[in-house]
């Protein structure tokens, strides 16, 4: 956490520009499709979850109360992980043939996210009722690691995949500063009053060629040569 916190604010200072996944999607569109909508869709609901019973493990505990709503986040549960573990695995072997793209970071980073999707889920499918256990177990010894006091008896009695499980997310947590994961900290909000692009593709033989200009104003045409 320290390094990832200390790195984050270094590269942000020095290194800003570099603060991007430095999308390829001009090289290869439609793996690119569906290999990253599903992982992005997925891992998002499913950190939320985990966030959501990590911050607040009474509410998450009383949400679960009930069996069908507990059965119902088993089941979504399930459904999203095997989403994030398809999801990654294309974007894997959609990476192997970019290889003038790809660093050797990515290809650790994306092994990583792999095995910490591919985990998961096998946690998930062998150890059922997960979101009950979560705040037993898990959640309070995060909690105990914020205030520099850690419970080890809280995971001390879990099964491998789930330490694997814990210390893999940690090495996630300390790549982020020095890979392309340094975007998932920076919003995108200066979209909200960016001024919209128009492009316009001409394919005619000969024709001009329309460049990306700002919605409204004038055009910029450029002639074939």
């Amino acid at each position: 956490m320290a390094l990832a916190v200390g790195g984050l604010v270094h590269r942000y200072r020095t290194l800003r520009h570099t603060v991007t996944a430095r999308s390829s999607q001009l090289l290869e569109d439609r793996a690119l499709y569906w290999g990253s909508v599903p992982w992005h869709y997925a891992i998002l609901a499913i950190l939320l979850a985990h966030l959501g019973a990590t911050l607040f493990p009474g509410a998450w505990g009383r949400l679960l109360g009930a069996p069908g709503r507990l059965l119902a986040l088993e089941v979504s549960g399930l459904a999203l992980g095997g989403l994030a573990v398809l999801g990654i695995a294309l974007l894997l072997v959609r990476r192997s043939r970019l290889g003038a793209s790809t660093g050797a970071m990515d290809w650790v980073v994306l092994a990583l996210l792999l095995l910490q999707a591919a985990t998961g889920l096998y946690v998930a499918f062998t150890l059922r009722w997960g979101g009950a256990w979560y705040v037993q177990t898990a959640a309070p010894w995060l909690a105990s690691l914020a205030t520099l006091s850690p419970q080890v008896d809280r995971m001390a009695p879990l099964p491998a995949a789930v330490k694997l499980h814990a210390v893999n997310a940690f090495a996630l947590v300390a790549l982020l500063p020095l890979s392309k994961l340094a975007h998932l900290t920076s919003l995108p909000v200066a979209y909200l009053w960016r001024p919209p692009q128009v492009v316009v593709w001409r394919r005619a033989p000969g024709g001009p060629v329309r460049t990306p200009r700002p919605a409204g104003g004038g055009s910029a045409t450029a002639s074939r040569g």
